[in-house]
């Protein structure tokens, strides 16, 4: 197993190498969403003219906050929360969000899973029969007339998503390199494999072309729509894993000399290529559907749930080497899960890891058992479909947009993080970036999200959600979205554990603010409650000192009050040796605007 001995808690792992982490990105990015989401996206906004605000997207928002993700994680060295409150203390709260949004996700998800395998059992029975809606809605999920919360167990499904469960946990056993790298290494060649198989059978069924068709014929006028970019964007941006502590968590699993910037092309652009083969996989089935009942692609075409386990067996069973597309299909659409679990899954057993100082076993059990405890006790029944449904909307879509936005703006505006965070790519990374990917990832992107945000909330809270009772809405919807937040804030008030000694210093140091942190500069007190802070930087291999924050390391502008004291005749050499230190220090570690 790869190890690190100057790095604690979580971090102590380590991958072999950039391509087992580049494997392991992927396999977190492809999942669910790349399959039964992005074909109907980009067939109900433009069809193949959708593929221009798509690329835009995907180059001006999802790829730089890629990078940014990874470059909090690698050069912070921690899980989430550890990195984030490295960064600065202030911030843990930002990291501790997006552990608790993985916590949310993970309950359900695993749930999906279970159904894929099952499926892909069924497939060689065609056990749905002659309607495949009916029997996923009353014969296999049995759901409850009444939206509520009860304990019918489903047992089936309960066995199945159990089983997603112990896989998961012996995965996590493992560690880093042996389970996740190894795991995705091998599961990611096989899972494209797969579905080119599947791609290829779906081309040759009669109707193929009328699905792809209606994929790639370009509405140009769609271009002019604004729904139509917000839909890429928010494409790019939920497909990416980016913004709720699965890239920070793995590129803190990086070695030091590791190229950042590059492994964000190669991961976003794989990603984007398995989006675009699922799309023609999909329309092509789709085609062969419309053509068999004699509809048009538009009134078969759906996603979602409804896609996956209700259109695609009803094309299994119509189709040639039916038995074969399934297996396929339902085979691929549980590796895709399984790999996303993992990395939701690993979130939390980092941050764990690092705040209770606790080995990797007794962490993957802390972690793992309970959630599954509370997965099976919650979603395996006849109520569990709808509490899935509201869940996944506000915690999945609203939580990681809003938890996304807040702590862009805070690295941009509050803390002026993204300047060094900048200069740490660059120290490692072939391809060196300038302001153009600081104007993309604080400027363009937060935009985006705010707007998406906003949209999303402003519908939901005008027309409710989906007719359903307004106080489940408000309890597992509103309230856990908002009660994550909460907890949040609590886990970071919490104390650090200090068993692993070294591994909470960080290597790099805090990224103080002039105004913000001006009590602490002026007292020089530490960013953290450990003293050594005066530890080199794994990837830059420079002194990063607390310390020279007042030769201008880290403050990149003076102080608001030191002009007030400039005007009374005092603090005028501190100010310009500020000043010209931190143009210097900045001209060293390589300005490439």
């Amino acid at each position: 197993m790869s190890t690190d001995k100057k790095r604690g808690g979580a971090a102590k792992e380590a991958f072999s190498g950039r391509t087992m982490f580049i494997f392991a990105a992927i396999g977190s990015a492809v999942g669910l969403g790349n399959i039964w989401r992005f074909p109907y996206v980009a067939f109900d906004n433009g069809g193949g003219a959708f593929i221009i605000p798509y690329l835009v997207a995907l180059l001006t928002a999802g790829i730089p906050l890629l990078m940014l993700d990874y470059a909090i994680g690698h050069r912070y060295r921690g899980s989430a929360p550890l990195s984030f409150r490295r960064l600065h203390p202030k911030l843990e709260t930002i990291g501790w969000w997006q552990l608790m949004i993985c916590v949310v996700i993970a309950i359900y998800y695993a749930l999906i899973i279970g159904w894929a395998m099952q499926y892909t059992v069924f497939s060689f029975s065609k056990a749905w029969g002659s309607d495949p809606a009916a029997f996923f809605m009353n014969d296999y999920m049995k759901v409850s007339e009444q939206v509520t919360i009860g304990f019918d167990f489903i047992w089936p499904v309960f066995i199945a998503t159990a089983i997603a469960w112990l896989v998961l946990l012996v995965v996590l056993m493992l560690g880093v390199q042996n389970g996740i790298g190894k795991l995705n290494v091998v599961l990611i060649p096989l899972l494209v494999v797969m579905f080119l198989i599947m791609v290829g059978m779906a081309l040759t069924l009669p109707g193929a072309s009328a699905g792809l068709d209606a994929l790639f014929t370009p509405s140009w006028s769609a271009l002019g729509d604004s729904s139509v970019w917000v839909a890429a964007y928010g494409q790019i941006f939920f497909s990416l894993s980016v913004g709720f502590g699965i890239m920070v968590t793995y590129a803190s699993y990086l070695k030091p000399r590791s190229d950042l910037s590059g492994s964000a092309l190669v991961v976003g652009f794989a990603n984007s290529s398995f989006e675009i083969l699922a799309g023609i996989g999909v329309f092509a089935a789709l085609g062969f559907m419309a053509t068999a009942s004699g509809t048009q692609v538009s009134e078969v075409a759906t996603s979602g749930i409804g896609l996956a386990f209700i259109a695609f067996p009803a094309i299994i069973s119509q189709a040639p080497f039916g038995t074969l597309i399934g297996v396929l299909f339902f085979g691929a659409l549980a590796f895709a899960g399984f790999t996303s679990l993992i990395s939701i899954v690993e979130v939390i057993v980092a941050g764990v890891r690092d705040k209770l100082g606790l080995s990797r076993p007794a962490a993957v059990s802390l972690v793992v058992l309970p959630l599954a405890v509370i997965s099976l006790l919650f979603f395996p029944t006849t109520t569990g479909l709808n509490l899935l449904d509201v869940v996944d909307a506000f915690v999945n879509n609203f939580g990681i947009a809003a938890a996304a936005l807040i702590s862009v703006l805070l690295l941009t505006s509050g803390f002026t993080a993204l300047p060094t965070l900048r200069d740490h790519i660059n120290s490692v990374s072939s391809f060196k970036l300038g302001r153009t990917w600081m104007i993309m990832a604080g400027g363009v992107t937060p935009v985006i999200l705010g707007y998406i945000l906003i949209d999303q909330l402003t519908k939901t809270v005008a027309e409710g959600y989906n007719d359903m009772p307004q106080w489940f809405v408000n309890t597992f919807g509103w309230g856990m979205a908002v009660g994550i937040v909460v907890i949040a804030y609590l886990l970071s008030r919490l104390p650090w554990s200090r068993r692993t000694g070294e591994g909470f210093t960080s290597p790099a140091p805090a990224i103080q603010d002039a105004y913000l942190d001006r009590k602490a500069i002026a007292r020089h007190d530490p960013m953290t409650h450990y003293t050594g802070t005066e530890g080199r930087s794994a990837a830059l291999d420079q002194d990063f000192s607390l310390r020279a924050i007042d030769r201008g390391t880290v403050v990149q502008r003076p102080a608001p009050w030191d002009h007030e004291r400039t005007a009374n005749g005092t603090g005028a050499g501190r100010v310009h040796s500020t000043i010209t230190a931190g143009a210097q220090s900045r001209h060293s570690e390589g300005d490439l605007s």
